[in-house]
């Protein structure tokens, strides 16, 4: 597990906390913490509350609190990089953050049914195995993410899958 990319997103649900966002930490990142298991995280994927219609509103107004969000990851030293995508960077760790509401709609993961975690004072969710899975499911249809990803969900999803049927 990388523990400096961890140690890194509980630095910033921190900040996130003491504005009252409990932030959903994805990617493989989040599942390094949930398998145990070393995925080669290059980033940090971090989805807080938005709008429901995700990529159809515009990138500005579709995460909730977006100006404070801007605030806290400059105050960390991270500069905007691509405001599509909500990404933002620092000695070269990208942190992209998404919207936790459109998980329904994308790959039927209910919201209450996230799991809070927490680590010391800090809140934040994981998804469990299952929902990994239907994530991973989810974005293995996603022509653009197979693109990026060169197809490496593909392992994830067999990995969940053979946790799931032990």
């Amino acid at each position: 597990m990388d523990h400096r990319k961890f140690n890194e997103f509980i630095r910033i649900a921190q900040s996130l906390n003491d504005r009252g966002i409990i932030p959903l930490l994805m990617g493989s990142v989040g599942l390094e913490v949930v398998t145990g298991k070393s995925w080669d995280a290059e980033d940090l994927d971090i989805h807080v509350p938005g709008d429901e219609g995700g990529w159809e509103v515009p990138p500005e107004t579709s995460i909730h609190n977006w100006n404070e969000i801007v605030k806290i990851m400059n105050s960390m030293d991270y500069t905007l990089i691509d405001l599509h995508e909500h990404e933002f960077s620092k000695d070269g760790l990208s942190v992209e953050f998404g919207i936790i509401d459109t998980l329904p709609d994308f790959a039927g993961v209910r919201l209450e049914n996230l799991e809070m975690h927490r680590k010391g004072e800090v809140k934040y969710y994981l998804l469990n195995p299952e929902q990994y899975l239907r994530v991973y499911e989810a974005s293995s249809k996603d022509s653009y993410r197979a693109d990026q990803n060169n197809h490496k969900d593909i392992g994830k999803i067999e990995y969940l899958k053979n946790v799931r049927n032990n």
